[in-house]
């Protein structure tokens, strides 16, 4: 057996034996993740310790599986810290429901799903996706309690939206960075991952709701979530709505959104001035360059909107309450770090292991349609790896080569590695695991119809989108 099909076999094993595992065991969703990532790399091929010789070291599965938790945690432990405790303060100071039902009065309570799938669509620009789904998980169960809407299908519509313009929108770092390695204007860029999103979000919304009404959770007041089977009377009438929230005294609306607003705002001007610095390196390094650095960096940024939420929420609440508020908050953040962690040691596992290498080269050798090779090796390398931003990277970099041989639009070759990289959010993805924690989502067969399902959906109609757009954009 050759390198190159081994590291394969690794890969499918490991797979296989995960979803065995979680499905058919007693066997912990964390320990088949660490699991899944040892028989991955032992079956292709990683020693299990670090080798050196002439001075060139090669990663072991050990230290694969630790790096990758590390790093991973090293970018979201903080964030989903920070994140449920702000979000414990607003749900108890009552500015959660206060920020649904101004929600629900503006825009009407039929369209709440799209207004969070926008809302997504928009806020993915400045914030990560993992962070905004921690940022914006107090509004969305509170939406789910005031209406009676799943929150299952609430929080899928919310994360539709900041998966389409992670991947397809710069400034966003995938997009931009496939615009640049394939010699694309930026403006045309944004202008068409933002066309190109629209009808991916029209297709999907309907399956959304569709999978709310089979997977109903709603919110309780121990923290939790109660599964039950869907009945259209548990969906309350505005009046009902209206009603009770006329019932509850809460705070106003500024101070509720406020510790949401300030973080996404400081996010937003750091991620702008930041475009702004390449083009003006005079202002590098200056103390305005360092303020907004400090402040814009998401930790930072969240931070602040916790400090926002205590003063401006529950500041004549007594010390110890406000402290219990947010331990309670966080007791059970352990368990999806954990989680997240496994599935980032696993997709280190995949990289180190050189898997997605022999992926892409081999897929950017066959004789497939031009147009077919960037979709079909980010799409390979977002299930090997789990990020999007390197399906969408490693996609560009091989197709680059690719230019001078073939007649396809070099937008239409970056958006196809874009589309691509939408696809196949699963086990090895942080994103998968912190919205599955966040939202309840225990059952393996429950999560693949979720994040998996969407994302395939999506990528399936951008596929789509291309091909009828290949035949008149050269």
């Amino acid at each position: 057996m050759d390198e190159a099909t081994r590291m394969i076999l690794g890969l499918i094993i490991g797979i296989a034996l995960m979803i065995i595992l979680v499905m058919k065991t007693k066997v912990h969703t964390f320990i088949a993740l660490l699991l899944a990532a040892l028989v991955t790399g032992l079956i292709g091929g990683m020693p299990i310790n670090d080798i050196t010789v002439d001075e060139v070291t090669t990663k072991g599965i050990i230290t694969a599986i630790q790096e990758g938790f590390g790093s991973t945690l090293k970018s979201t432990g903080i964030i989903i810290g920070l994140g449920v405790m702000m979000g414990g303060i607003l749900e108890v100071s009552g500015a959660a429901e206060r920020l649904a039902f101004t929600f629900i009065k503006k825009l009407g309570k039929k369209h709440i799903d799209w207004a969070l799938a926008l809302t997504g669509w928009v806020v993915a620009i400045p914030v990560f996706a993992d962070s905004a789904i921690v940022i914006f998980a107090p509004l969305v169960k509170a939406l789910s309690s005031v209406t009676g809407y799943s929150v299952v299908g609430l929080a899928l519509a919310l994360a539709c939206g900041l998966q389409l313009t992670h991947c397809l929108v710069p400034p966003t770092p995938g997009p931009l960075t496939a615009a640049g390695m394939l010699g694309v204007d930026v403006g045309q860029m944004i202008i068409a991952g933002t066309l190109i999103s629209i009808p991916m979000l029209i297709v999907v919304i309907p399956y959304v709701r569709s999978i709310s009404k089979k997977i109903y959770q709603i919110p309780n007041e121990e923290g939790g979530f109660d599964r039950m089977d869907y009945k259209a009377e548990y969906i309350k009438t505005m009046e009902e709505v209206e009603t009770l929230m006329d019932s509850k005294k809460l705070p106003g609306f500024w101070a509720s959104i406020a510790p949401i607003l300030v973080p996404i705002i400081l996010i937003f001007v750091k991620t702008f001035w930041d475009m702004y610095k390449k083009s003006n390196t005079a202002v590098a390094s200056t103390t305005l360059d360092s303020g907004i650095s400090l402040l814009g960096a998401p930790i930072v940024a969240l931070a602040i909107g916790t400090v926002i939420a205590i003063y401006g929420l529950v500041k004549k609440e007594e010390n110890k309450r406000v402290i219990n508020i947010m331990d309670t908050a966080i007791k059970d953040t352990g368990l999806i770090m954990l989680i997240t962690g496994a599935g980032g040691a696993l997709g280190n596992v995949i990289k180190v292991a050189g898997i997605g290498d022999v992926l892409g080269s081999a897929i950017a050798a066959t004789p497939l349609p031009a147009i077919f090779i960037p979709f079909i090796i980010a799409a390979c390398m977002r299930l090997a790896l789990g990020s999007a931003t390197v399906a969408i990277t490693t996609a560009a970099s091989l197709s680059a080569g690719l230019m001078g041989t073939i007649s396809v639009s070099p937008l239409l070759m970056a958006i196809s590695c874009c589309v691509g990289a939408i696809s196949f959010s699963y086990f090895n993805d942080s994103g998968f695991w912190v919205f599955n924690g966040m939202f309840g989502l225990t059952e393996l067969k429950d999560q693949v119809r979720c994040k998996t399902a969407v994302s395939l959906i999506m990528a399936a109609v951008g596929i789509v989108e291309l091909l009828v757009l290949s035949i008149f954009i050269h």
